[in-house]
């Protein structure tokens, strides 16, 4: 088993959902970013998605938009973000899990990228534009470097699809909670208990993170008896911006307060 598959089914024997941040790698900066994971890991976060700026990001909305535009603009490469979590290899404890669209991974060339993936110090990789009927290869490849591949499952994806994104998901499932985009949100339908359950019984071995407009306390305490992890992002990447003007520190302060705020 990969890393994050077993550190997930770990954290599920002691009884404790998996807390995941998401934050865009070099938003507002690569410094800023730094830190912020630094900080995330010492309030106690379980594993870290870090987004790689796209110009069409998928699935997400104006606040995440808004974040991969500020670290585009600041001339964001991707060789940095892999410098960036090499850099930090041994100074965290929790996994590292990438967002990255497909289009990037496909301008390197699939073998190529999850090598420097793999190298870098990441334990997972989330394509969110790449259908799990043509991931087969990109499954593979990141299977013999250790990586977790975390597909995405929908509250409309029905049981034959819903199979094949369990077989491939060698680290998590993704569930979206909603059908939209990301954002924070007030509440949820009330068959999204029964949708995590009919997909938990097609595979219970596979660990399920919840994500997609979760953004209080509320929220968490919720929904964290139904999944093994629940992923955190606008909600962080809005304090991230609102924080911009009064510098780094109050950056990490504003997140670190709110993350901890969760537990």
């Amino acid at each position: 088993m990969v890393q994050i598959f077993s550190h997930l089914q770990d954290l599920r024997t002691r009884g404790k959902t998996a807390l995941m941040p998401f934050i865009t790698a070099g938003d507002p900066d690569l410094s800023a970013t730094a830190e912020l994971i630094l900080a995330l890991d010492q309030a106690g976060c379980d594993m870290l998605e870090l987004g790689f700026p796209y110009s069409d990001p998928i699935a997400d909305g104006p606040v995440i938009q808004a974040a991969y535009s500020r670290a585009l603009h600041r001339g964001i490469r991707v060789q940095q973000i892999f410098d960036l979590i090499a850099g930090l290899r041994g100074k965290i404890k929790m996994p590292v899990v990438a967002m990255v669209s497909y289009s990037i991974i496909f301008r390197h060339g699939e073998e190529e990228f999850v090598k420097r993936v793999a190298d870098a110090g990441f334990a997972g990789l989330i394509v969110p534009d790449l259908p799990i009927e043509e991931a087969e290869q990109l499954v593979e490849l990141c299977r013999r470097a250790d990586l977790g591949y975390c597909p995405l499952i929908t509250p409309l994806t029905d049981a034959q699809r819903g199979a094949l994104v369990a077989q491939r998901a060698t680290g998590f499932v993704y569930f979206v909670s909603v059908v939209g985009i990301t954002g924070e949100r007030a509440d949820f339908t009330k068959d999204l208990k029964e949708r995590i359950a009919q997909f938990r019984d097609l595979a219970p071995e596979v660990p399920i993170c919840l994500g997609f407009g979760i953004s209080t306390r509320e929220h968490v305490e919720v929904l964290s008896p139904l999944v093994d992890g629940i992923i955190i992002g606008s909600a962080i990447v809005r304090r991230i911006e609102a924080n911009i003007g009064l510098g780094q520190p109050a950056i990490v302060n504003a997140v670190k307060e709110f993350v901890q705020s969760l537990r």
